[in-house]
């Protein structure tokens, strides 16, 4: 009978499973006025755009008439009019090139604010958060002034370091149009990419970075080997918002046009359906714009997404 008992007490016995949680729906159930006022608010806009770009609006629907269904009649317009290709590849380009700009100066500012005293910091953090918190048709007047043709403070600083800037029309021109434009957006937007990297810059191990130099490496080469791919995530999500702002960017270029420039050469997507919706009243035109901008962020934010991933993962 030991022999048994021992042989027995040998064998492996199946542990029982513990017993399973029963999951509390409260939380789900707290959670449903939250996500209906969301799905409300965000759907039904969303909805309203779609009915819309397939309708018709002429002068009949000002005096009340209903807007008969023309389907993927607008769409088909939409794409085969040369002039909305030449404002989209203006507009990803616009975007990509400000989105760029944007992130490489806050990078280059938050790192100064690393590196910097806590006097010096504490300058810095307040100059980008006047700049930030600035309102845009405050700052766009500010703007305005600086670039005015005719009592441009930049023309006036131009022309006392010896270049001929009297009475330079910078909005004239489309390319010096966008480029006051891009100055101007990515001077509103550096603040948040600098404070967002800079809170990554703070999870950074004090210790990698002292064994890194203690190895040999330099300024530049901890920054690009340790610094940059340790805040990679932070990076990632700041240039997917970057490249969604600036895509659809409006007031500022909106602005800039109501000064003097031609809108048909200086049109980005959001003054586009502008002047579709309310110059020219086709609020079926400008509701097939907006569905299209919708799916080229969606396009343009999935592409970047994916690449994250596929990064993560190697």
């Amino acid at each position: 009978m030991t022999t048994q008992n021992t042989v027995a007490d040998k064998v492996v016995r199946p542990q029982a499973r513990p017993p399973r949680r029963k999951r509390s729906l409260t939380a789900y159930w707290l959670l449903i006025p939250s996500v209906a006022i969301l799905v409300l608010a965000l759907g039904y806009p969303l909805v309203w755009q779609l009915v819309t770009s397939t309708q018709s609006f002429g002068l009949a629907q000002q005096f009340g008439q209903p807007a008969p269904f023309v389907w993927f009649k607008n769409y088909i317009t939409l794409f085969s009019d040369p002039y909305t290709w030449t404002v989209v590849a203006r507009s990803i380009a616009f975007c990509l090139v400000t989105a760029s700009v944007t992130v490489v100066i806050g990078v280059l500012l938050a790192l100064l604010m690393n590196a910097v005293n806590k006097v010096v910091r504490i300058i810095i953090q307040i100059s980008l958060l006047l700049a930030w918190a600035m309102p845009v048709v405050a700052a766009m007047t500010v703007w305005n002034w600086l670039f005015d043709w005719r009592r441009g403070v930049i023309n006036w600083l131009l022309t006392a370091a010896g270049f001929d800037f009297t009475n330079h029309n910078w909005l004239q021109d489309p390319l010096s149009f966008f480029f006051v434009a891009m100055v101007i957006i990515v001077w509103m937007s550096v603040p948040f990419v600098a404070f967002s990297v800079f809170a990554g810059l703070t999870q950074v191990s004090g210790e990698v970075l002292e064994a890194a130099q203690m190895d040999g490496a330099r300024g530049f080469q901890r920054v690009r080997y340790i610094i940059l791919p340790m805040i990679r995530p932070v990076l990632g999500i700041v240039m997917l918002l970057q490249i969604i702002w600036d895509l659809r960017v409006f007031t500022q270029i909106k602005l800039l046009q109501d000064k003097g420039s031609i809108a048909s050469e200086t049109n980005l997507l959001g003054t586009y359906i502008y002047q579709l919706g309310v110059g020219s009243s086709d609020f079926a035109m400008a509701s097939a714009v907006s569905v299209f901008v919708l799916a080229l962020t969606i396009a343009l934010s999935w592409f970047y997404v994916r690449n994250m991933l596929k990064e993560d993962q190697s």
